[in-house]
């Protein structure tokens, strides 16, 4: 709604219901699911969709200073946006596999060649400069490579596709002015402690009514009621000693792995000359410029000149000058690969050894898990001997260790074993005529069910439900009210009453496009 003589966009949130919501709905990023889809032949790995909602956050952080908690990053639909976002990127890459798309290595260096932090002073394509920025985050040159090589093919494809239909003129103008708008924004959410009357407290006739009217809301799935036997790696290991021997004789194999040198975090600005070093040096001493400048007049970034954490091995001739500082600071100008050179130190990181003390229990859990992960494997083949001879779980649990439990197992499951992608599958799979089997957990464990019974879906009676259903009817009756006292808010900002008078405390937000993000708003 716009008032006269002013461009300010009154947004009134008529309820803001922020559920406690716990992850992106991929489970274990860091253990036994390595996809969450498939377009095609390519893979949706967990790895390329947790870097790509990574980065999404990061870049969402840096435009507004706030750091998102993964419930807001749901609530908005960031987690559903970066989703379809690396679903679109497989399905490209499906398409240019398909059709035998991709592109020659003059044309990956040639990529290479544009990318302004892997360019020396003259402008052109430095291969230290390209080691040095792949190093210092964490990437090797082939799959760098192999990245910019799929990514091209993606372009040509994106262009092909695009380039079929030309739009008219009007369309083009009128597709910029819908991106390029921006608008100026006073909003506030109407939540509900502005209720006068409290909140309303539901008769037994309405909670019954609620309940009837909305059964398929509380309807309970499908439920296994399963029993298993299972071993994993982490399980066994607390029966495994290793001896002192092996832990320090791996403790010196990965020494260098517990050593680290004195390092420094470092930015590097080379020149064409000495003399354009020296004077850029002399201005910043005398407070003409700063270091944050002198990079941008260069037209680069602080990114490109980014070295992060460097020991006195990786700066070559340029270490004494770095080194030499005991403070954060400029050095140089100095001689490099890349020309002279500017090094701003940010950081001073003393040298950091591990000694054996620390890291014993660390090593004795690895070296335990391993050779857990052996004696598992061994004894797979024996205890499905022992079930296809007819023992039951409980049987076969007393006379190899195994643990046995029982799980009430629906698709939404995931605790004890149900945390396992292929204990899941086997579950859900399974019926109740099934004997058990001896089969495989991501980590090296075993497992073997039987279905004791399967529960229908179905929807329970009030009774049983009684506080689940009060909840729900409580924040309908609430949403009902708060979108009732919002129209009449929402008039009286439309006569010119200010969001204070009708008891709101506004936000503002000027210059917003479409798509932009807002703390607090609505998506």
């Amino acid at each position: 709604m716009r008032s006269k003589g002013t461009n300010v966009i009154v947004w009134v949130l008529l309820a803001l219901l922020i559920l406690g919501l716990g992850g992106f709905g991929v489970r274990n990023f860091g253990g036994s699911v390595d996809r969450i889809g498939k377009v095609g032949e390519v893979d949706i790995t967990v790895d390329d969709y947790a870097r790509a909602l990574q980065q999404e956050l990061r870049t969402i952080e840096q435009r507004t200073g706030q750091k998102l908690t993964v419930a807001q990053a749901k609530l908005f639909g960031i987690d559903q946006a970066v989703l379809r976002r690396v679903t679109a990127t497989a399905a490209l890459d499906n398409e240019a596999r398909r059709i035998g798309l991709s592109v020659g290595d003059a044309t990956v260096f040639q990529r290479l060649s544009e990318i302004g932090s892997f360019q020396g002073p003259d402008g052109k394509f430095d291969p230290e400069a390209y080691r040095f920025t792949l190093q210092s985050n964490g990437l090797k040159p082939a799959e760098f490579e192999d990245s910019l090589r799929r990514e091209t093919a993606r372009t040509i494809l994106r262009l092909a596709v695009a380039g079929e239909v030309e739009p008219s003129p009007a369309y083009a103008d009128t597709l910029i002015a819908y991106i390029a708008e921006r608008r100026d924004i006073t909003w506030a959410p109407v939540t509900a402690d502005i209720l006068v009357t409290g909140i309303p407290v539901p008769t037994e006739a309405e909670l019954q009514a609620f309940h009837d009217e909305n059964a398929e809301r509380f309807r309970r799935p499908e439920t296994r009621e399963i029993t298993y036997a299972w071993l994993t790696p982490e399980m066994l290991a607390r029966t495994i000693e290793i001896p002192e021997s092996r832990l320090r004789e791996v403790y010196e194999q990965r020494i260098d792995q517990y050593r680290q040198p004195e390092r420094r975090a470092v930015e590097r600005l080379a020149f064409a000359t000495m003399e354009e070093a020296e004077a850029a040096r002399q201005r910043i001493e005398n407070g003409e410029i700063d270091f944050d400048d002198i990079v941008a007049e260069r037209g680069l970034t602080l990114e490109d000149v980014n070295m992060g954490e460097v020991s006195r091995d990786d700066l070559g001739k340029a270490a004494d000058a770095v080194f030499a500082l005991d403070e954060p600071g400029i050095a140089g100008p100095v001689e490099t690969a890349l020309g002279p050179a500017l090094f701003r130190v940010n950081a001073i990181l003393d040298a950091q050894e591990r000694s054996f003390e620390e890291v014993r229990e660390e090593l004795r859990l690895e070296l335990a898990i391993d050779e857990a992960r052996r004696r598992i494997a061994d004894m797979a083949t024996r205890i499905d001997e022992i079930l296809a001879g007819g023992a039951t779980l409980e049987e076969v649990a007393k006379e190899t260790g195994l643990e046995v439990g029982t799980i009430s197992m629906t698709p939404e499951t995931e605790d004890g074993p149900a945390a396992y992608e292929a204990f899941r599958k086997a579950a859900l799979a399974a019926t109740p005529e099934d004997f058990p089997k001896v089969e495989q957990l991501e980590d090296g464990g075993i497992f073997a069910l039987r279905v004791d019974r399967i529960v229908p879906s179905t929807v329970p009676p009030l009774e049983e439900i009684r506080d689940e259903v009060q909840r729900a009817w409580t924040e309908e009756a609430i949403r009902k009210r708060l979108h009732k006292v919002a129209e009449g808010i929402r008039d009286e900002l439309a006569a010119g009453a200010s969001f204070e008078a009708a008891g709101l405390q506004p936000d503002a937000a000027t210059e917003v496009r479409r798509g932009d993000f807002l703390e607090g708003a609505p998506p």
